[in-house]
């Protein structure tokens, strides 16, 4: 994919799939560990007794080097901005889902919260997406449609600026948010986070997502860190300067904004 053809898909759809990002043998690696963690035996499905392994704390050297490919570095500079992200050398935590007849507590749509204010117990997004410039799916294992891919609204992220609009800087939970973000987002169409070990998923920071139970017959193994940002967006620069996560989001909120080609943008995008 080129450059020019990667900033269309996500300005348009709210992410872009990157097949291949981590490299085979580092996808492995993490693998492996992750399996080790969860006490399982890949081999023997009679130890896959939770629907859901939380494993955090995953910072060994694969784990460092899987967000840090010289191709992942580029898509961060076109999407945020050329010195405007920080590296990161871990994955965060991840939700491993293994088949099982209980239903996931967490499967309504949403956008994922990035800081919590003193004295909140939920995490809080805002319209400058404070806190977090891209979300992040990295794949470690085979990804199927039964496999609870995640589910996503495409385009959704065009959505979500005009329900964040109106909490101003201060934003809002997760939990107040969630219902005008799934009612705004109802029209768009679906997605599936399907793929392959070492396949990764750039996302707006605003797609509405969600997860889905597992029907498959082989654990999902995926990490959804965020990408953190060096300095704050901004959505009123006097040199125009917008990265592709800026124009979007301007977009959303209906201004005209200097396309990557030179043109104005619709004020009434998707």
């Amino acid at each position: 994919m080129d450059d020019t053809t990667l900033v269309s898909r996500f300005l348009r759809d709210g992410f872009v799939k990157l097949e291949g990002a981590v490299a085979p043998r580092v996808a492995a690696d993490c693998a492996r560990l992750l399996w080790r963690e969860t006490g399982c035996d890949p081999a023997d499905p009679s130890t896959w007794t939770q629907p859901v392994h939380w494993v955090g704390g995953m910072a060994q050297g694969p784990f460092a080097a899987a967000p840090n490919s010289p191709f992942l570095h580029h898509a961060y500079d076109l999407l945020v901005g050329t010195g405007r992200w920080e590296p990161r050398y871990s994955l965060g935590t991840f939700p491993l889902r293994f088949p099982h007849k209980e239903e996931p507590d967490d499967a309504g749509w949403h956008i994922e919260g990035s800081y919590q204010p003193e004295g909140e117990s939920w995490y809080f997004t805002n319209v400058r997406s404070r806190g977090r410039a891209l979300l992040m799916l990295f794949l470690f294992s085979e990804v199927g449609e039964e496999d609870a891919p995640t589910r996503i609204r495409v385009g959704s992220h065009l959505d979500a600026p005009k329900v964040l609009e109106k909490y101003g800087e201060d934003g809002a939970s997760g939990l107040t948010l969630a219902p005008d973000l799934a009612a705004a987002s109802a029209h768009r169409p679906l997605a599936l986070a399907t793929g392959s070990p070492g396949d990764v998923f750039l996302c707006h920071p605003f797609l509405v997502h969600a997860a889905q139970p597992h029907h498959g017959v082989r654990p999902r193994f995926m990490a959804q860190p965020p990408l953190m940002p060096a300095a704050p967006y901004e959505l009123e620069r006097t040199d125009g300067a917008y990265s592709p996560v800026e124009i979007a989001i301007r977009r959303g909120l209906g201004q005209d904004t200097p396309g990557l080609d030179g043109d104005r943008t619709n004020r009434n995008p998707g």
